[in-house]
């Protein structure tokens, strides 16, 4: 059975979705996150109170590269999903805002930002 991430990276991910959710998704009080199996499901806590699944990441050993599966309110799961990158791995506040781009009803999450090179 695939691990957890260690307690500390636990922490920082908790961390880090919150601080991004308070600027970039005001709608949301608070993100939760807990851990099963090698993965991370985050969800929105909007301000009445209600919990918003929206994702889940798959730890990969790495603390800024995880892979990305929506949660899919029709299946009430998740499924493998890829990213506005193209990828199927990304950072965690890129899977966040892909999710809530969804749940949120905002398709800027979607945009990826224009190459500099």
């Amino acid at each position: 059975m695939p691990k957890n991430p260690p307690e500390s990276m636990q922490h920082h991910l908790r961390q880090r979705l919150n601080d991004h959710a308070r600027a970039r998704w005001p709608q949301l009080d608070r993100v939760e996150v807990r851990y099963r199996a090698g993965f991370a499901y985050a969800d929105g806590v909007l301000s009445g109170g209600e919990v918003l699944p929206l994702c889940r990441l798959r730890f990969g050993g790495v603390l800024h590269t995880w892979g990305f599966a929506i949660y899919l309110a029709s299946r009430d799961g998740y499924q493998d999903n890829i990213l506005p990158s193209g990828l199927p791995i990304g950072s965690p506040e890129e899977a966040f805002d892909c999710a809530c781009g969804l749940y949120l009803d905002d398709p800027t999450a979607w945009l990826t930002p224009p190459s500099t090179n």
